[in-house]
């Protein structure tokens, strides 16, 4: 039912002008999915507050709720009930959800009592957004398919979940950088495992863009064990920490976590590298750190400033970040391109020394080129402990025997071998570790070299020696017109 409404729900957008991605979609749909489950998660407080003979106040006025404006019911003639035809539409609706339900939801942000309130999320999520929807025909389907959903068991918010990060998924491979929001689940799943956090640690993604590390983590500790109410409200409020600079991706994220079961989220919309290094104190530290930083970024020579190596790479800069938030005996996973590993410029040759000098970096594993749909670049991960130097590194080589895309993506069984290779740090045709002694002290060069491996040449394939005739084609071409407009 849920994927076949989500579909229902696209077809319909893809239709309204003020819509014209992926992108657009998993947006509008988040803001009118997070009222109706909002409105279900009154319910179910209204129904326990019943139970046990308190009274339960409403976090949405009556004329702002769900159930008014967007899904007023009547009877069927069968007793069932479905909603009023008179309920608001077309420019009607429009012009409620644009003049009044906004600026209402956006003032929370500014009467909510904290900022761990569900209160202030709904104020920060109506701050950043506004609906694009411009046929009010069009939000009234939209809304009526959204009302069919229900929120209320475990199976349904799991279902609903799961669905949502497809959503985010497919808003990856849609271009116009929707992939800087979606890091294979099989590959977080991966990373949590190695990093292994446990009830009780501060966890940190200063780039959390969908939140995926974040909502994985907490399912690791959630499904771990069975939890006391102390340690579920330790999982509620005092684990799951982020930082995120785009607005939309803030906005998924938010949603994600809360319908993974975190209900306010503690994830904060702010760039962070525009904190100054030197600012971070013990108490802003973290226990753990997982995160997919964006690669390929430039940075202004102001935000620069704000570091001790200076870099314009946005990467480098957040790997600087992950290394001083977090606490003494804090761990990390860190994906990071490979080209960290073995770049000779100044600043990268500085921050790998930090790194190996100020943490042990225990793990690393060098993953093949498709793992990120639609990004050419290759990654590793670093897994690394804060503090006491590195003195032995293992290195992991997923090697395939396919090729990663979007239609052969990466599955959590390519990642087995690592998993249990890795928990020894034992060696094998894909593994082998290295001495740190026997690194270049001069420029702690770390590339991936497999001394297990024999170099294999492989031949092209007819399609890219093609691909490269055509490429040689156009570079001949321009310069044949450029030699023209010489003469």
């Amino acid at each position: 039912m849920f994927e076949q409404t989500f579909k229902n729900i696209d077809d319909i957008l893809h239709k309204d002008a003020g819509c014209s991605s992926e992108l657009d979609y998993v947006e509008q749909t988040s803001w009118i999915l997070f009222l109706k489950y909002l409105d279900d998660l009154e319910h179910d407080r209204a129904t326990i507050a019943e139970l046990t003979g308190k009274t339960y106040i409403p976090i949405v006025d009556s004329e702002y709720r769900w159930t008014t404006w967007a899904a007023p019911k009547i009877k069927n003639g069968n007793g069932s009930l479905k909603i009023d035809h008179n309920a608001l539409t077309g420019d009607d609706l429009s012009d409620f959800v644009n003049n009044r339900l906004f600026p209402y939801l956006k003032s929370f942000k500014h009467s909510a009592q904290g900022a761990d309130t569900i209160e202030y999320k709904i104020g920060e999520i109506f701050s950043e957004l506004k609906n694009r929807l411009q046929s009010g025909y069009n939000l009234r389907e939209v809304i009526n398919l959204i009302d069919e959903l229900r929120f209320r068991t475990h199976a349904e918010k799991h279902e609903m979940s799961h669905l949502y990060e497809a959503k985010i998924k497919n808003m990856g491979n849609a271009g116009r950088n929707g992939g800087e929001y979606y890091t294979p689940r099989p590959l977080i799943t991966t990373i949590v495992k190695v990093v292994a956090p446990q009830i009780g640690n501060k966890i940190y993604d200063g780039a959390c863009g969908s939140a995926g590390f974040l909502c994985e983590a907490f399912n690791y500790l959630k499904h771990g064990k069975s939890l006391s109410t102390r340690e579920s409200e330790i999982l509620q409020k005092n684990s799951f920490y982020g930082k995120e600079k785009k607005s939309l991706a803030y906005i998924i994220g938010i949603m994600n976590m809360i319908l993974h079961g975190i209900e306010a989220p503690n994830i904060i919309h702010t760039n962070t590298l525009a904190e100054n290094l030197a600012d971070i104190q013990e108490k802003d530290r973290f226990d753990v750190v997982l995160a997919n930083p964006p690669f390929g970024g430039k940075e202004r020579q102001e935000m620069q400033q704000n570091f001790p190596i200076k870099t314009g790479e946005t990467a480098s800069l957040f790997l600087q970040h992950f290394i001083k938030i977090l606490k003494a005996g804090g761990t990390a996973g860190v994906v990071i391109k490979n080209t960290f590993l073995s770049n000779t410029d100044n600043a990268t040759v500085a921050i790998r020394k930090t790194l190996l000098e100020s943490c042990n970096l225990h793990t690393v594993l060098d993953l093949p080129g498709g793992t990120f749909t639609g990004a050419g670049v290759k990654t590793v991960v670093l897994f690394f402990e804060k503090g006491s130097p590195t003195q032995n590194v293992w290195f992991y080589q997923l090697n395939l025997d396919r090729n990663l895309g979007k239609t052969n993506p990466l599955n959590e069984n390519d990642l087995a071998e690592f998993v249990e290779l890795q928990k020894t740090f034992a060696n094998s045709d894909n593994s082998w570790t290295i001495d740190i002694k026997d690194v270049d002290q001069s420029t702690f060069d770390l590339s991936v070299k497999n001394p297990n491996k024999k170099e294999v040449v492989r031949l092209r394939s007819p399609n890219e020696i093609l691909e490269e005739m055509k490429a040689l084609d156009l570079e001949t071409a321009e310069i044949l017109n450029s030699i023209s407009e010489l003469i």
